[in-house]
């Protein structure tokens, strides 16, 4: 199959007129011709980070819905925003009670079900586990999911308030207010107890390093969450973190690049500017060079328009700037055969229209979304319907 009078984003530049070609599932050849396009091929996102899941699974508090329901619901939200592998970010945290979001027996069993429900999915879906450093009781469990297979990724953090994303305090307990959920006194009370009930540096550090060996015995890579400083930057590249997810700081930013970690931040981040935290702003990093991966966060069609916020700004223009949400993430977490469009690679695709809207996604050579905007005409080139 051909898709022809295209614009195509390779990854060092942009023809502005090709056609490419899809041979069982790879792209098979790339051309260049004369002409105008009116759509622009991107390669498939590649999201490391996506927190969706949870919000499908319970989109309001204390109601659930089935795996099956929420798993196809946000297969296809991630199809229509051109996101074609996803790592589904799932979490174990040591405050959760049995039978929450993040308790590791609830966790395990959403994971189990993620893998067992891939047949028949849009996009390529992969687990990525979040890993609350303080949960030592937990390790087992990870453990146990590495084994089988079942975890493609794990970030390891820590949100023992008074640091991390949570450093300060004061905005913690104003953001736990306007949620609605508790007064200041019982907000305040709340933070006091998880910070007088905090694990020891000690534990942490040996956990740290269960992990990481854990996770390199497996070889599944491992993720910094949330460096606010320095020191902690260091730590995380002394374990072996390939990835310093959300730096919380353009210190912490800093260190990490030179220690050789890629940065990944939220899409949404880029999208509108700022964190919604008051932490570090992607545009600040990207401008400073030292920002690498876009992440859908928890907002899979953020990615397009963020990728367009930092065109300008990035010294390669639109390929460096689509290479964040793409090729980056993909040579990070070792998907050598997809992330960009080159021949021989996996034909995930992102056809875009000029309004920046995704109007078909191809996942190997499989359409996986389309907005009837545009059909294969008979010649096999793309049109306008």
């Amino acid at each position: 199959m051909w898709l022809s009078d295209v614009s195509l984003v390779l990854r060092d530049r942009v023809i502005p007129c090709g056609a490419l070609r899809i041979e069982n599932g790879l792209i098979a050849e790339i051309v260049e011709t004369a002409g105008t396009a009116t759509h622009t091929v991107y390669p498939g996102f590649v999201d490391m980070h996506g927190d969706m899941i949870k919000h499908e699974l319970e989109p309001r508090p204390g109601v659930d819905f089935p795996m099956h329901v929420a798993v196809t619901h946000l297969d296809a939200r991630l199809a229509a925003a051109g996101v074609t592998t996803a790592y589904a970010g799932v979490s174990f945290s040591r405050t959760a009670k049995d039978g929450d979001r993040r308790s590791y027996q609830h966790t395990t069993e959403i994971i189990q079900a993620l893998k067992s429900q891939q047949a028949g999915l849009r996009v390529d879906h992969r687990v990525h586990a979040r890993f609350d450093i303080t949960f030592t009781a937990a390790i087992e469990a990870l453990e146990s999911l590495l084994a089988s297979g079942s975890v493609d990724l794990v970030s390891v953090m820590d949100h023992t308030p008074g640091q991390g994303q949570y450093r300060n305090l004061e905005k913690l307990i104003a953001y736990r207010v306007r949620d609605g959920k508790v007064s200041e006194e019982e907000a305040r009370a709340q933070i006091q107890a998880r910070i007088d009930g905090a694990v020891s540096p000690e534990e942490i550090y040996a956990n740290l390093q269960t992990v990481s060996r854990l996770c390199k015995s497996y070889g599944v890579a491992v993720a910094s969450h949330d460096d606010d400083t320095e020191e902690k930057a260091n730590i995380m590249a002394d374990i072996g973190a390939v990835i310093s997810e959300f730096p919380v700081t353009m210190e912490a930013a800093e260190v990490a690049v030179a220690r050789g970690m890629m940065t990944a931040m939220g899409a949404p981040n880029a999208m509108r500017g700022q964190s919604y935290s008051g932490n570090l702003s992607a545009r600040d990093a990207h401008a400073a060079s030292l920002l690498h991966i876009l992440a859908a966060d928890y907002h899979p069609a953020a990615i397009l328009p963020a990728i367009h916020a930092l065109v300008k700004t990035d010294p390669k223009g639109l390929p460096g700037a689509v290479c964040l949400a793409a090729s980056n993430p993909a040579e990070a977490l070792g998907l050598n055969d997809r992330g960009e469009i080159a021949v021989g690679k996996r034909a995930d695709l992102a056809l875009v229209d000029p309004h920046l809207r995704v109007v078909k996604t191809l996942c190997a050579g499989n359409v996986v979304f389309s907005n009837g905007s545009v059909t294969t005409a008979p010649n096999n080139a793309i049109a306008a319907a």
